[in-house]
This record gives structure tokens, C-alpha cells and sequence, in this order.
């Protein structure tokens, strides 16, 4: 049996060669009357970071670590988004509270018992951005208290196609972008609300 394969030719390394860029991102900072999409991290080029529900927040915590994200995507085995699970959820009070709850170490909880489930995910649309400047995504990311804001591709099934970053945006545009301080849920209101 041959072999229908062949190898291509090495070649040198031209002086020069740069680190390529993804297509339709201008060179230099980006500034916030631009498209929005020149901002997204585009899922149906970029393979986004994920987590089974059942792993560990440890073991989440150093996917995050090692993918330099604060967001992970929770899905199931075919690939269906369960919820999502940031940084702040795994360094906040949550996974004390649920691990009190259940009676077990806090690094034994599974990142089902602190994610946010999909029913409570709020995410923007592909249309909507396409007619959106960085500027509009920065507003609605402080206006909401958010640092990630997914954008969702209406289809059957809807596809996430990508998904904005505050730290990525801030990064684009060569100046810090902070969400407000907004409480997310009911529990965050009422910490702010105890007495001290």
C-alpha cells in the first residue's frame, strides 16, 4: 500500500515575518467609534475555553489560569451551553455558602453548584452588534456590571459566535475598561444591605 501522502517543502524563515493578525483588525489601538465585531472574540474562529459541569472549581479555577480567561463556558458533551462560570463566581462568597450548605470542602463542589445556569444568562445579538460600535459595547457592559457579554447568532439552534471581554476590550483600546460595581443578583443586593 503506498502511501497517498507527501511532504511539503521547509523553508527558511524570511527576514522580517511578523505574528499574524486576525483578518479586518486594524494594526494600533482600536478606538471606541469602530465596529463592535473588531472587539469580540469570534467563536467560529476562535475554539472557545469550556468546562463539564460536573469538574471541580479547582479544576476550573486552573483552566482559567492556564487559558488566560476569567470567563469559561459550562456545556455538556454535545457541546449545549449549561451556563457559565467566571473568576468573580469562583472567588466570591457563593462557593463558601454552597459548600456550608452541602457539607463538603469548598474545592470538592462541582461547577454546577455555582455557575450561572443558562436560564439567567443574558447575551446580546449577532444583528445588534453588527450595527454596534466598541463604544455601545463598553456602555452596556459598565451599565450592566458585567465583565463578559455573549452574543448570540439566532439560527436552529442558536449559536454563541462570540463573546466581549472588558480586560480584552481595555486592552484593544489602550485604556482600562472597568464594569460598574452593580450588583448582579438578589444575594449581592442583600450583602449590601446588611448590617455591618
Amino acid at each position: 500500500m503506498s502511501n497517498p501522502f507527501r511532504a511539503l517543502d521547509l523553508k527558511l524563515l524570511p527576514a522580517g515575518a511578523r505574528v499574524g493578525e486576525p483578518e479586518g483588525r486594524p494594526q494600533g489601538p482600536l478606538q471606541m467609534n469602530q465596529p463592535a465585531a473588531l472587539a469580540m472574540t469570534d467563536l467560529r474562529r476562535v475554539a472557545a475555553v469550556a468546562i463539564h459541569p460536573d469538574a471541580s472549581l479547582e479544576a476550573a479555577q486552573q483552566r482559567m489560569v492556564h487559558a488566560r480567561v476569567r470567563m469559561l463556558l459550562v456545556t455538556d458533551p454535545a457541546g449545549e451551553l449549561l451556563g457559565l462560570i467566571t473568576s468573580r463566581d469562583l472567588l466570591g462568597e457563593a462557593p463558601i455558602r454552597v459548600a456550608v450548605e452541602d457539607g463538603v470542602a469548598r474545592d470538592q463542589l462541582a461547577v454546577s453548584r455555582v455557575m450561572v445556569p443558562r436560564q439567567r444568562i443574558q447575551v446580546l445579538d449577532w444583528n445588534d452588534v453588527q450595527h454596534a460600535s466598541i463604544g455601545d459595547v463598553v456602555c452596556t457592559l459598565r451599565d450592566s456590571g458585567r465583565q463578559h457579554a455573549l452574543v448570540v447568532q439566532q439560527g436552529r439552534p442558536p449559536q454563541i459566535c462570540g463573546i466581549f471581554s472588558a480586560t480584552q476590550i481595555g486592552r484593544l483600546l489602550g485604556v482600562p475598561v472597568e464594569a460598574s460595581d452593580k450588583p448582579q443578583s438578589f444575594a449581592e443586593v442583600e450583602h449590601l444591605l446588611a448590617p455591618t
